[in-house]
């Protein structure tokens, strides 16, 4: 079969991209969301064709990645590389299809909305080239919490450090950081000489790597590419997501993105300053009661969030909040959240059903 049947009413949902990381994962979290789509349909390239999916206990047979895919689509979301997303989303939006894209092609483009449901829900519904951005995992892993706080207190000043896991780059990510802890199992040598871990992955795994450094055993703190004054893609587009997600154009933002050897689930710490004073605890219980935010916050136990925890959940979760001595106004703390599920998948798809209810 090509698409996955369903007998009640809803608009047509089509996938593009839906072999990849984030692909699999829209796959995995659909079924729980399943009754609000009449029909949903897969496109990927060339080389997966063919292939049968599961969607719950449904099958769908991926299609071709061409222009008629898009014929008696209502809404498509796509996760691709943005060489592909930008032929692609336009063409899909030139042909009615309202088209949520993941890429980085259309997020800071200022007639396109970067949406993130709990946060902006409203401007779905401005959309004049019938696009919807989504936004990068590092941003979509602290917005809800900020925008929280924003509410409360009014952000005026934001220090972001990320800790980004390897599926930040998909499946070649992924593989490559378990192929790296494949060849350094069992070394206890490893990690005592200047260059002795990059020297052996280089020898067994070759130099070509989707990181610029070993990240087995190691932190890279060099995400993206050099942007320009020392700043590299992924910093500035933390700075530009969430500026435009929160409306706060002029907003003084500093990131600094690290990649580390997590699979999933990317984390960050915020040093966050506000217009008001501001106490630990009325900020965790506004916290403690934004729908898509967990608290983990008690360091006698201790409890706090890590990525290894909270993958595959779809909250935020946040700890570690602290007020620095004689700094009213400033708070600290820690968020971890899966980069492949609200950080890509989930709010593709909350999004989609957001446009489903307006259409």
């Amino acid at each position: 079969m090509t698409a996955v049947q369903h007998t009640g009413p809803g608009p047509t949902l089509g996938i593009v991209g839906g072999t990849g990381a984030v692909g699999a994962v829209v796959l995995q979290i659909l079924p729980l969301r399943r009754h609000l789509w009449g029909q949903v349909r897969v496109a990927a390239g060339d080389d997966e064709v063919g292939r049968v999916l599961r969607v719950g206990d449904e099958e769908v047979r991926v299609e071709p990645l061409a222009a008629g895919f898009f014929d008696d689509l209502d809404i498509a979301i796509f996760d691709n590389p943005p060489s592909i997303a930008a032929e692609w989303v336009e063409l899909a939006a030139e042909r009615g299809v309202v088209a949520i894209d993941n890429s980085t092609v259309f997020r800071t483009e200022p007639d396109v909305p970067l949406v993130v449901p709990e946060v902006n829900p409203r401007r779905v519904a401005d959309r004049p080239r019938g696009v919807i951005a989504n936004p990068g995992a590092t941003v979509m892993t602290m917005i809800d919490v900020l925008a929280v706080l924003h509410a409360g207190w009014e952000l005026t000043e934001l220090v972001v450090t990320t800790f980004q896991a390897a599926s930040g780059l998909g499946r070649a990510g992924m593989t490559r950081l378990h192929d790296e802890l494949d060849v350094v199992h069992g070394d206890r040598t490893l990690g005592t000489r200047p260059g002795d871990v990059r020297r052996l992955l280089e020898h067994e795994l070759g130099a070509d790597s989707p990181f610029p450094a070993p990240l087995a055993l190691n932190v890279v703190p060099f995400v993206g590419h050099h942007a320009g004054g020392g700043w590299t893609s992924e910093e500035n587009k933390v700075r530009d997501e969430t500026r435009k997600i929160l409306d706060l154009p002029d907003l003084p933002i500093s990131a600094t993105c690290v990649r580390v050897p997590v699979i999933s689930s990317h984390s960050v710490t915020l040093h966050a300053t506000f217009a008001r004073r501001i106490k630990v605890a009325e900020a965790r219980q506004a916290l403690v009661e934004a729908p898509a935010v967990v608290v983990l916050d008690d360091p006698d136990e201790p409890e706090f969030p890590t990525p290894n925890d909270v993958v595959g959940a779809d909250p935020r979760f946040v700890g570690r909040i602290r007020q620095a001595p004689g700094s009213p106004t400033t708070l600290d703390l820690f968020i971890s959240g899966d980069n492949l599920r609200k950080g890509a998948a989930l709010n593709m798809l909350q999004t989609a059903e957001l446009v489903a209810a307006g259409l």
